[in-house]
């Protein structure tokens, strides 16, 4: 079967500018404008930041020019009062830039706070909703473990990009470009030129770096999205690995997987270390020629010990937010990169799309057609050959056969998970391709051969059917469905959690839970799909009276492969490879000594022996 999954991460890395574009209208929502009044606020608060930043060492300047007086000064100074020598507004200056500019930072945070979180709560949403509305083959084919790790990274990765790309790395540009022109219309173009080449070399010097330790990151992810899909597959088939005694096969499976991340992380960690080396030199470099630049100029005469403090101080100010954004760079490229296959995920399409304008079904009955079916997973091997048959309103048609006869593969194609290669399937008359996928599911309930339940309550999963309805309708349709004595016996009744994939209920406790919810959901049509198949045989004629219960009056399509289940069906299909080879009732089948009589046959002397050794036991 081809995988979707191969078209959610394509080999090689995305285009991170695509990236930054599909992220975008997330952070300027053309139907919010005050999500838009936000940004435009919080912009302007960025730049007001800077703007008080910038000065600083302006001040900072006068007031050690203030207080580096002359010979003849500082004598005289001995009979002046302190608030005379002392520049006190140029101090109190020097202090409310800093303010300013902190409170401005803060405002920024204030108003785009509610625009951020917005934008990852979208991104977050849409992929989940996108993930739903993929093809049954795609998740068919999925991996839950990894795909769980590329949301979580993804989402993550939204607030580090948000937090570093806009307030970090764009501020420092700003006060980049202030810094060098005031340095430049102060001191100079030699000055500003130094300046401008340190920090130059410094963003090219990190560029390089980080580029090459993104390729380890990216082995980073895949070995560490490989070893917790690893992980997570192997704690959901606990039981399994515990029936076979493979948990030393398992952990050295998962230890490939930390064995590959430990290998890349070592490697990553080395080229951090040799990132921030050269980092730390070239702003060593850059602060020496400055300060020997400025002190010759100081000596000469053309500076005063004010503005070589000024120029360092320009030159040290703008080296911490270099510093930082060394590491924020990183955080931004690593963002971009773990957010690349979550968009991806968003790229894949559904292979079964409802058509533009297409109505909801409209029920009249509840009567299925299928006419002249084809239908093939793959090009190589067609599964069902023009299948025809009727199943009309308030009547039951079972479909029997040996495995690989295409039984299940009826149910997924009248759910619509996958569209007919040829032929049609109706509904009252209404192709199914023709109708929303949403009211032809609503129409439909299933009682299938493996019921999972969610790893919550009973009476969460029986109101699943319907999750809008009070507890009592819970309640009257667990009774229906003959588990409500059962609940109510239990501690915490309708409370009690079912555990992972319902694991802490019998088989036959899932499927009257599954029942249940059936009822509540009030479906016209339904679908037993070997609903009793994984049950012995004292649960299964229990099960067998709720379900008769429960399809009475109702158009029903049963998959079965115990024969027993089905002698009272109105028709009886017998599928083989794909083809329907007889039809009739119970009894015409058994008189006709065809497929199905054998069948029967061989079923009737399999639950006699079986019958026969318990007896003995």
């Amino acid at each position: 079967m081809p995988s979707d999954l191969s078209t959610a991460t394509p080999p090689g890395p995305r285009s991170q500018w695509q990236t930054l574009k599909d992220l975008l209208p997330h952070l300027w929502p053309a139907e919010r404008p005050d999500l838009r009044r936000r940004v435009v606020l919080a912009m302007a608060c960025l730049f007001a930041a800077k703007g008080a930043i910038v000065v600083v060492p302006l001040f900072y300047k006068q007031a050690v020019d203030a207080l580096t007086l002359t010979d003849e000064a500082a004598r005289s100074a001995a009979d002046l009062p302190p608030e005379v020598t002392v520049p006190v507004f140029i101090i109190l200056a020097y202090g409310a830039a800093r303010v300013l500019s902190l409170s401005f930072q803060e405002l920024r945070d204030f108003f785009f706070a509610k625009v951020g979180q917005r934008a990852i709560r979208q991104v977050a949403l849409g992929t989940f909703k996108h993930l739903h509305g993929l093809s049954l083959q795609f998740h068919l084919d999925r991996q839950t473990g990894g795909l769980s790790r590329v949301i979580e990274r993804g989402t993550k990765a939204i607030d580090t990009l948000l937090s570093y790309a806009l307030f970090s790395i764009l501020p420092t540009f700003v006060e980049l470009g202030l810094s060098v022109a005031i340095l430049w219309a102060l001191y100079g173009i030699e000055v500003a030129a130094i300046t401008l080449v340190t920090v130059g070399s410094y963003i090219l010097y990190t560029y390089r770096i980080t580029e090459w330790r993104l390729k380890l990151r990216r082995e980073m992810n895949e070995s560490d999205q490989q070893a917790n899909t690893r992980a997570i597959d192997s704690l959901i088939n606990y039981e399994t690995v515990k029936y076979f005694a493979n948990e030393a096969h398992e952990a050295a499976r998962y230890d490939v997987g930390l064995r590959a991340y430990e290998t890349a992380a070592t490697a990553s960690k080395t080229s951090l270390s040799i990132l921030n080396i050269g980092q730390a030199a070239i702003i060593a470099a850059g602060v020496t020629a400055l300060m020997l630049l400025s002190a010759k100029r100081v000596v000469e005469g053309s500076m005063t010990p004010g503005d070589f403090v000024a120029v360092n101080a320009y030159m040290m100010q703008l080296a911490q937010p270099l510093n930082f954004f060394g590491f924020v760079y990183r955080e931004v490229k690593q963002s971009l990169v773990d957010m690349e296959t979550m968009f991806q995920l968003l790229k894949v399409e559904a292979q079964v799309k409802d058509r533009p304008g297409a109505p909801d079904l409209l029920l009249e009955g509840g009567r299925i057609d299928f006419r002249g079916v084809r239908f093939s997973y793959d090009d190589d091997r067609e599964i069902l050959h023009g299948i025809d048959f009727t199943v009309r309103p308030g009547n039951t048609v079972a479909v029997v056969g040996p495995s690989g006869a295409g039984k299940s593969t009826l149910s997924r194609l009248l759910f619509r998970f996958y569209d007919v290669s040829g032929g049609a399937i109706e509904i009252d008359g209404q192709d199914l391709r023709e109708v929303t996928q949403s009211s032809l599911r609503q129409a439909i309930g299933i009682v299938p051969q493996d019921t999972v339940l969610f790893n919550d309550t009973i009476g969460y999963n029986i109101a699943y059917g319907n999750p809008a309805v009070e507890t009592a309708s819970v309640e009257r349709a667990a009774d229906l469905a003959h588990i409500g004595a059962f609940v109510r016996a239990l501690p915490n009744g309708l409370d009690t959690m079912v555990g992972e994939r319902g694991l802490k209920l019998s088989g036959g406790e899932k499927q009257r839970v599954a029942i249940a919810r059936t009822i509540l959901k009030n479906p016209a049509i339904l679908l037993f799909d070997e609903a009793t198949s994984a049950l012995d045989t004292q649960t299964e004629r229990e099960i067998q009276a709720n379900l008769r219960e429960v399809s009475r009056g109702r158009t029903t399509l049963v998959i079965a492969h115990r024969l027993s289940t089905v002698v009272e069906a109105d028709e009886i299909l017998v599928l083989e490879a794909g083809r329907i080879v007889e039809r009739g009732r119970h009894a015409e089948l058994l008189a006709s000594g065809g497929v199905y009589a054998t069948m029967w046959q061989r079923q009737q002397e399999a639950q006699r022996r079986t019958a026969e050794a318990e007896a003995e036991m």
